[in-house]
């Protein structure tokens, strides 16, 4: 059986990412406040708002909940997670040969801490023992000795 879409998170529009960000940034929010900071932020009128915020919720991003006249809006999925599945989609739409530099542009275009830095250091550090115990196991069979074990005369 095909995987279940309905479990596939939708893409988001620039808009709706700028929405999310106001719902993430208050945890919980009734309509008028994201209406109100979104028109201070964007410029946006009260109609826009309310068509990405129905949007939001059609994709799951979005919970409401009726309060008296109004909505209280929650978000369904956090922030990382959904930036995680828009990662995972752009690299899953990655031609071949392009990761390495689409990686690299993300780094190089990111504000990121010594700690982000050291984390992916140690990431790179993995990726890279793997793929040559990968490498390793590839080329030598369970009682053949790979070129390193051979040159120090394992």
């Amino acid at each position: 059986m095909a995987d279940d879409e309905s479990n596939v998170p939708k893409e988001l529009s620039r808009s709706e990412w700028k929405v999310m960000g106001i719902v993430w940034s208050m945890q919980k929010a009734m309509a008028r406040e994201v209406y109100t900071v979104a028109g201070e932020q964007f410029d946006w009128s009260p109609a826009t708002v309310k068509t990405l915020l129905k949007r939001l919720v059609d994709k799951g991003y979005l919970k409401t909940t009726q309060v008296g006249n109004g909505f209280v809006y929650r978000p369904s999925r956090t922030a990382i997670a959904s930036l995680r599945s828009a990662a995972d989609t752009l690299l899953s739409n990655a031609i071949d040969g392009t990761t390495g530099p689409l990686l690299q542009h993300m780094v190089k275009s990111s504000s990121l801490t010594h700690d982000d830095l050291d984390e992916l250091q140690q990431l790179i550090e993995a990726k890279k023992n793997a793929l040559a115990k990968s490498a390793g196991n590839q080329k030598t069979g369970p009682n053949q000795k790979s070129n390193t074990q051979k040159r120090r005369g394992s």
